[in-house]
Parts: structure tokens; C-alpha cells; sequence
């Protein structure tokens, strides 16, 4: 039997192959029509029947901005399971209920923007909680089986179309949309393009969105990365989806284009697909690219090229499928599969970082859980509403007895007296004002979200309402009301005791006290006013502020110390609340913890030796944990957060999550945050060689694990080497998990490489005496380095040692195997010359952008001259010339080795911008320069090199 072929067009034929189907629905639709396609918010074509299309639905860990759901670990917790099987499994379940939620409501996208594969290089990025690791391997795993899930099983028809964030080299907040990264070609192939190259080359990425920021000088959004290398890692269609507002910024904050037109057809052109601008207004982006097509900036064929990629994918979305394709009748949503599942990976992804024998708790133990997150169970930016909710309270109540548990949340309890000696008051709401905060719950975009002005504001009475006073560090306070609202100034300036939570684009829970005369302001940070305190209400607003008095009724660390008295065992939950001081447009200041919270911390531990510090957050921090004896970190772990941390201190599961990056002991450890160069200044546990609070891959277990037999042993074909071990639970009693991790390390190479790094590892659980036989196929670009003469992966020949073990420190077996590999060859500088960008070293430099378009150059930082170092440079018989292509003004002084100048050159003027280059020459002494050396160049002022070449002794 045949199947019947349908009546309708051929782009509605399932039996066609996609790439036919596509070009004939291009075909069908008018040069307008295709254009239109082109924004996030593409319109339906009613007279072909084909409906609206959107691209960017969230889904970083559970469905986001679109109402309830199911609530899995922030991104960095499911990382800190490092199990691929078990993330695969959450992508399936998230992508099951987007499909749900689309049947009930069609402005659910199928077209995902997650995971975040942005490597962890600094723990002070605002958004740490988006990303997996700051390993590039682990990313990978986890970020490939998270987009696994996501696409389905089906060979090819997709459950939704995850889109990678955020292309590239992407780690601070601070001035994102203009800070340039310079990322040296190693570290750019070494490290940024590694997680994005091995998650797309496994086939389940229908695209990718490009970052904010710059790199090497050029804005992401008109990189040609976007097509070379990135296309080149696939056979299938990808869809480049603009960064909110990116394509206005090219012109607006960046300055890289004079006007919108140029801007959208150069990232037209370098290969963005989709713009996502103007929220859902596409009649700017419409207007800018039509009168780019008028102006010959663009040609049909561009626009024809994108719009084929976004109907690529809505194609493998089953969309002009008769049926809607294999996956239409996915509608699991929050089943009890689903949230089993939360909860298996919120108990994954708890880290336990000391245990000096406080835990597991006994049965039937006195607990005190006290500290500002312990009845918490935050959401953070990109997380969906709860369905369901447990706190580290509800959780340890639930599994002890509510009897047996104590709570102290720990904060102060103050009031606020004004200069007249009124006070803050709160007053009652009214019973018709029980719809919650937002105003327009029906936006799929938060930053929509309106603060409530349906209820009264604040007065000032001759009683004081007293407030819940949290210092979330740096001078960050929130004030809660009794009933558990938070003070929220709306945009009428009213301040209400309104929010169930701090939150929004623009948070507006948040204040600072400031010292002023005999009292304090109160400042409201997301207007920067104080407050005031008229006789309408009390508001934020400029004019004479109000003075207040801080009156504390009790200290938090009193209330701490009283609870853990009376307790055999004192659980202090301490952490972030994701919404303040780190998150998305907000880098932190530092990794301490908050002061206040040190404060309750140390109480406890006064009052209870038997102290276990549980850190819920979004990232590290360097807490001083010198003599508390338990020390647990989760991230956010989602609608089953509490319950899952009350099972591990309980014991019912034994701890098995591991650091996903490295957790620095203090602030003076890290690079500055715009410091891209991980090999230069020692980032990551890949190049640190300072001690670590806890180093990365860093887990401790209730059970004891052996490790033994590690045998390496390269293929025969030389593509890969063999490496297998055995893990042995060694406890008497304990089921547990063991995450066995694989390191290698060159032995004697010939420039800076990794202390170590992570090449394959597997989870496992084993009973108590078990055995799992371990074997890991590790490809041999595992082993190479960027060549930057070459220009491409190169293994280097010599011995690699393979470090087999618990942790990136805790290694418990070593063998080393010997590589025949690719020898160095000095660099050819006679016929290819240098590009100045593919130096061996550097020191005070910049890489740049050469145009605007491709190639990059390098210029000083502008603090001070700069040096490039090029070893092995080859110059023959020798040379008796040089010639440098420059642009500005400044100058070039080359040398060779450690000695002196040979040559010094300067424009004659400054060229006339940036891009504009000459080439300057001088004369080289015959027989000075000969046979194989290090290259010096010298920079000074603001010039930018883009390439020396030089001429061979006698040559015309």
C-alpha cells in the first residue's frame, strides 16, 4: 500500500521532502509577505491558510511566561547533577507541556529560546543561574541532552526547536549591549565556541541567538562566525533569532552603523534570520528592511535565504502537516511523572560540600531551621508560576515532624518613626483586592507586568506597622508587612505593601537606607527617590524627603540564637534572592556572603555547635565556613526544593551533586569581570593555580567510593584512546550515587595548557560493595590545542597524563599515555607573513575589529603600550624588510627575542578612521633577521595592527 498524496499544495504534503515543501511555500508568498517574516512576530498569511508564527518562547528550566508549571532547578542546578540521562528527561518533560499549553492558549511558542550554554568563566555574572558549568565539556553534555529532550525522539518532526543562547563569549551584565570582548583565537577555540560546536554537531539545536555584546570589537549580531564556523557545524537549517532589541542597538548604544537600514542588512546578511525588536510591533523592522531592499544594502535573495530557515523549521514542527505533525498530541502537564521528576532533580542537584559528621540528621533529632531563604522558595526571571510548593520549612517538617522543627526566619523586625514621630503604617486592604500582583496577568512578557495599584497606599499613624527588614548586601533592603507583602512602589509613586515577592524587569521591592542628619532617607533604587510622607499617602518622590528613624524591636541573630539553643541540630538556609544583586542587567560586587546573613550564621553556630549551612543560590559565594561543620549548596531548585533538601540532610538520598564550577575563596582570586582571557589571567579550574574554597567537580557522598584499574590505550586508527577504571562503593550499608570524572593533562607542553580538563565522566549508582566497570572513548581533539600558526586543532606529540578521580582535585588514579601526535612547524612568515591577531602572547593589547565586516586587528588597551610575542618564526636565509598595515596613529617597533629595536614605524598622519589602513615599510639589515626566531611587536598609542608581512633577502 502507498499513502494517498494530498490535494492541497505541495508545501502541505508530508510525504515531500522539507527542503521541497519550504521552496514552495516561498514561492507562494509576495516580496511584502516574506519580508514580513522576518520579525520575532511573524504575521499569518490567511490566503494560504498559514498562521501567525513566533519565535522565543522561555524554557530555560520549565515553562516560563506563560502562566503555571511545572518548576525545575535553575539551569546551574541541573548542571550540578552532571547527569546528561536525567536533564534529557526534564528537556522532554518541558517541551511535553509547552505543547500542553499551547493547545490552551496559541501564543505558546513552539520555537524555544534555551538552553543558555554561556560558559560560567566568572562567578560574578548577573545571570551565573542561566548557564550549566564553566567547564566547556560538561556544558556540552548537558546542554545537548537538554536540547535532546526538548526536539523528541521522532526522526523528523520536532516537539519544540530550542534555540542556543547567547552566541558568544557572553559573561557580564555590566554595559552588555557595548563592552567588547576580546577573546584570543585559543581561548575562542579552546574554550567560548566549544560548547556551542559540540551541541550543535550532535543534531538537536534548531538554532542559535546571538549575544548582546561585542567581540573582538564587533557586535555579535554582525558577526561572520554566524556563518562560518557556526554553519558549519551542521547540515541542517538554523535559525539565527535576534537578542531583544539588538538589531536598534547596532545604531542606538553601539554607534557600529549610521543608520537602522545599514544595521539590519548587515546582520541580515551575516546571517540573522529572525529580528526580535519592537516587542510586538514589527512595523519598524518591516519599514528598515524594505527600504534596505530599495537602497541595494540588501537583495531578494537575502531576505529569500532567511525566510527559507524559518520555514525549515516550523516545517519540522509538523505546522503544514494535515494532522500537525506526530507531536500534536503531546499534552503531558504537570503529571505525576513531572513532578516526581522535579524532585529527583532537585535532589541531584544538591551539593554537599563539608560534612565533619553533623549529617546525615539522626531520626527523631530537635531541628532548628533558621535564616531568611528557610521558608522560601524563590522563582527567579526566566522560572514559570508554581503549581506546587515546598520550602526547606515545609520540606523538614514534613519529613521530621512539625514538632520536631523550630523556625527563626532571622530577619530584623523594625518600624519606622518619621521626623514628626509618626510612623509607617500598613493599612488593611480591602476584601475585594485579593487578585494578585501584575495588573495584566495576561502577558506573556513580565516586563509587562504593571505594579498593583488597587490597593491602599501607606499612611503614617501613631502606631507602627512592623516591617521584616532582609539587607540583601550592598544596602539592597526589602520590607515585608506582616501578612507576607512586600513595600512596592507602582508607577503612580504610591508605596503599598503590595508584592508577594521582589521581581519584575524593573524590581521595585527594593530600597537603601541612608544616612542623613540625625536619621536616614529611604530610598526607593528602581526611580532613585526617597520617600515622602504626604497626606495622601506615602510615596516616592522628589522634594523634601522624609527623614526616619530606624526603631529595631528585635535583631534577627536574637531570634536565631533562641531557636538553635533549644535544637540538637541548627539548618541555616542562606543564599540570593535571583531577583536582587545578581541577575539579569546586575553583575555582583562580590562572592561574600551578605553581611546579615554572616550575622545569622554565626549566631547559630554560637548556640549550636552542631551547625549545617544549606546555600540556596544562583551562584558561588566565599562564606567563612572555617568552623561550621556541615556545608550543603543547591541552587533554586524549583517547586520541590524543600522536600528534596529535607531528603538528603535526612539521608533518604545520599548527596551526589557536584560544583559545575569553581567556588573561589575570595574576591581577590578573580580577574576583572571584562577580562575575557582565561589562559592569560588564570580563569577557571582549567588555569587557576590559586586554592579554591572548593574546587570544581568538588561532591562529597554518605557512602565511600574506591577507584582502581585505570588502563589508556589510543585506538589504532589514532582517532580516539580507550580509557577504562572500576568504581567501588565501599560502604557496608549505603546505595549511592558516584560521579566518576576523567581529566587529562599535557605533560611537557610547549605553551600554557589546563591544569587539567574534564574529558568524559558518568554517574552511576552503585550498592553498597558494587562494582561498575567504566570505559570512555576520549576523541583525540580532546587532546589538541588551537595552533594559532596553523590555524586549526593540533594534538602535539609527547605525553598526555589521564587523571581518573572524585573531583578536578581529588584524583585517585593516573596513568599517563604518549601520543605520537603533530610536531610544531615554525611559522611560515615569509609566504603567508603574521595577522597580528594570532600571537603566541600579549601583554597590554586589545583585539579589534578590522572592518566591519571580517578580520580582526589588535590595538594597545590605552593605558600604556602593548606587546605581541610570535614564536618559531621562520624567516629563511633572511629578510631585509618589513611591512605592517596600520591604521590611527601610534607607532610599530619590532625586535626579535630579547633584543633591541630593529625597526620602528609610524603614519605619517593619522589614517582618517579606524577602518581606513596603510602600509607602512621599513628597511631591515641583510643578515640581521635569519633562520628561526621570537618575534617582538611593539604598540604604542592608539593604532590599530592588522598584519605584518615581510620581504626575503634579495627578492624584488
Amino acid at each position: 500500500m502507498t499513502a494517498s498524496t494530498p490535494s492541497g499544495p505541495p508545501f502541505r504534503d508530508p510525504l515531500l521532502p522539507f527542503a521541497r515543501r519550504a521552496a514552495d511555500l516561498l514561492s507562494r508568498l509576495t516580496p511584502e509577505e516574506r519580508i514580513r517574516f522576518l520579525h520575532q512576530y511573524a504575521p499569518a498569511v490567511e490566503r494560504l491558510g498559514v498562521a501567525a508564527f513566533r519565535t522565543g518562547q522561555e524554557a530555560l528550566h520549565g515553562v516560563a511566561w506563560a502562566g503555571p508549571a511545572t518548576v525545575f532547578p535553575q539551569s546551574v542546578g541541573l548542571g550540578a547533577t552532571w547527569n546528561p540521562a536525567l536533564v534529557r528527561r526534564v528537556g522532554e518533560a518541558v517541551s511535553r507541556e509547552i505543547r500542553a499549553m499551547r493547545r490552551a492558549d496559541d501564543r505558546v511558542g513552539l520555537n524555544v529560546w534555551a538552553p543558555t550554554v554561556n560558559l560560567l568563566r566568572h562567578p560574578l555574572w548577573g545571570r551565573n543561574e542561566e548557564g550549566y558549568a564553566e567547564d566547556p565539556y560538561l556544558t556540552s553534555a548537558i546542554a545537548t541532552a537538554y536540547t535532546r529532550g526538548l526536539r523528541g525522539d521522532h526522526p523528523m518532526h520536532w516537539r519544540t526547536a530550542p534555540v542556543l543562547k547567547h552566541w558568544l563569549a557572553h559573561n557580564n551584565e555590566t554595559d552588555r549591549d557595548t563592552s567588547s570582548s576580546s577573546v584570543r583565537p585559543r581561548v575562542l577555540h579552546e574554550y567560548d565556541l566549544r560548547a556551542f560546536r559540540d551541541t550543535v554537531r550532535a543534531g538537536a539545536v534548531a538554532g542559535v541567538m546571538p549575544a548582546y555584546n561585542l567581540v573582538n570589537g564587533r557586535p555579535n549580531h554582525v558577526s561572520p562566525l554566524l556563518d562560518d564556523p557556526l554553519r558549519t557545524w551542521t547540515g541542517e537549517d538554523l535559525l539565527v533569532c535576534s537578542d531583544a532589541g539588538a538589531p536598534s542597538n547596532l545604531v542606538d548604544s553601539e554607534h557600529y552603523h549610521d543608520t537602522h537600514e545599514e544595521a539590519v542588512a548587515a546582520a541580515l546578511r551575516a546571517g540573522v534570520d529572525s529580528f526580535t525588536d519592537h516587542g510586538t510591533d514589527s512595523a519598524p523592522t518591516v519599514a528598515r528592511l524594505t527600504r534596505a531592499l530599495e537602497l541595494g544594502l540588501l537583495t531578494e535573495a537575502d531576505v529569500d535565504r532567511a525566510v527559507l530557515r524559518q520555514l525549515s523549521v516550523r516545517l519540522r514542527l509538523g505546522e503544514f502537516d494535515p494532522d500537525g505533525g506526530p507531536h500534536a498530541g503531546d499534552h503531558a502537564f504537570d503529571t505525576p511523572e513531572h513532578r516526581e521528576l522535579a524532585r529527583e532533580a532537585a535532589e541531584q542537584a544538591v551539593v554537599l560540600l563539608r560534612n565533619d559528621g553533623v549529617l546525615p540528621i539522626a531520626p527523631g533529632a530537635r531541628i532548628a531551621v533558621v535564616g531568611l531563604l528557610a521558608d522560601e522558595c524563590k522563582l527567579d526571571w526566566y522560572s514559570g508560576s508554581l503549581l506546587h510548593r515546598s520550602t526547606p520549612l515545609d520540606g523538614l517538617r514534613e519529613r521530621f515532624g512539625a514538632a520536631n522543627v523550630e523556625f527563626a526566619e532571622g530577619a530584623d523586625r523594625v518600624v519606622l518613626r518619621t521626623s514628626s514621630g509618626a510612623f509607617l503604617h500598613v493599612p488593611p486592604a480591602p476584601d475585594d483586592t485579593a487578585a494578585p500582583a501584575g495588573g495584566a496577568e495576561d502577558a506573556l512578557d513580565p516586563a509587562l507586568l504593571a505594579g498593583r495599584t488597587d490597593l491602599p497606599p501607606l499612611t503614617t499613624a501613631a502606631t507602627g506597622t512592623v516591617f521584616a527588614l532582609v539587607d540583601w548586601g550592598d544596602g539592597v533592603l526589602t520590607l515585608r508587612a506582616p501578612d507576607g507583602r512586600h513595600l512596592s512602589a507602582a508607577e503612580d509613586g504610591f508605596v503599598r505593601a503590595s508584592a508577594d515577592q521582589p521581581g519584575g524587569w524593573v524590581v521595585r521591592e527594593t530600597f537603601r537606607l541612608e544616612p542623613h542628619g540625625d536619621g536616614h532617607l529611604l530610598r526607593h533604587l528602581a526611580t532613585g527617590l526617597p520617600v515622602r510622607a504626604d497626606a495622601d499617602g506615602v510615596r516616592v518622590a522628589d522634594g523634601t524627603p522624609e527623614v526616619f528613624h530606624l526603631v529595631v524591636t528585635e535583631r534577627g541573630e536574637e531570634a536565631v540564637a533562641r531557636a538553635a539553643a533549644a535544637a540538637d541540630v541548627v539548618v541555616v538556609v542562606a543564599g540570593n534572592d535571583p531577583h536582587i544583586n545578581g541577575r539579569e542587567t546586575e553583575d555582583r560586587t562580590t562572592l561574600r556572603l551578605p553581611a546579615q546573613q554572616e550575622r545569622l550564621l554565626r549566631a547559630a553556630r554560637a548556640a549550636r555547635p552542631a551547625t549545617v549551612l544549606a546555600l540556596t543560590s544562583s551562584y558561588p559565594y566565599a562564606p567563612d565556613v572555617a568552623d561550621v561543620p556541615g556545608v550543603l549548596w543547591t541552587a533554586h531548585g524549583g517547586q520541590a526544593a524543600g522536600t528534596a533538601l529535607a531528603r538528603v540532610l535526612a539521608g533518604d538520598v545520599s548527596p551526589a551533586g557536584r560544583l559545575p564550577q569553581t567556588w573561589y575563596a575570595d574576591d581577590a582570586d578573580l580577574p576583572p569581570l571584562l577580562d575575557y582571557d582565561v589562559i592569560g589571567s588564570g580563569q577557571t579550574y582549567l588555569y587557576f593555580r590559586g586554592a579554591p574554597l572548593f574546587p570544581f567537580g568538588h561532591g562529597l557522598s554518605y557512602a565511600s567510593f574506591a577507584y582502581d584499574g585505570l588502563t589508556a590505550l589510543p585506538d589504532a586508527d589514532g582517532a580516539a584512546v580507550r580509557v577504562a577504571f572500576t568504581v567501588t562503593n565501599t560502604s557496608a550499608h549505603r546505595t549511592a550515587d558516584e560521579v566518576a570524572q576523567l581529566y587529562v593533562r599535557a605533560v611537557d607542553p610547549s605553551v600554557p595548557r589546563p591544569r587539567r580538563e574534564l574529558v568524559a565522566h558518568r554517574r552511576v549508582t552503585l550498592a553498597p560493595g558494587e562494582t561498575a566497570a567504566l570505559s570512555f572513548e576520549v576523541p583525540m581533539s580532546a587532546f589538541a590545542l588551537w595552533d594559532v600558526a596553523l590555524g586549526r586543532l593540533r594534538v602535539e606529540p609527547g605525553g598526555y597524563e589521564l587523571l581518573a578521580g572524585a573531583s578536578s582535585e581529588d584524583v585517585r588514579l593516573r596513568c599517563v599515555v604518549r601520543l605520537p601526535g603533530e610536531p610544531a612547524r615554525p611559522r611560515p612568515v615569509l609566504a603567508q607573513g603574521l595577522d597580528a591577531a594570532c600571537y603566541d602572547e600579549q601583554s597590554g593589547t586589545l583585539i579589534v575589529d578590522r572592518t566591519r565586516t571580517a578580520g580582526d586587528a589588535v590595538t594597545t588597551t590605552g593605558s600604556g603600550p602593548g606587546e605581541l610575542l610570535f614564536r618559531g618564526c621562520d624567516f629563511g636565509d633572511g629578510v631585509d624588510g618589513v611591512a605592517v598595515e596600520v591604521s590611527g596613529d601610534g607607532t610599530v617597533g619590532l625586535s626579535v627575542d630579547d633584543g633591541p629595536a630593529l625597526a620602528t614605524l609610524t603614519p605619517p598622519e593619522p589614517t582618517k578612521d579606524r577602518y581606513a589602513y596603510v602600509t607602512l615599510r621599513a628597511p631591515l639589515d641583510p643578515g640581521v633577521l635569519a633562520g628561526v626566531r621570537d618575534l617582538r611587536l611593539r604598540l604604542r598609542g592608539p593604532l590599530r595592527l592588522a598584519r605584518v608581512t615581510f620581504s626575503a633577502r634579495g627578492s624584488v
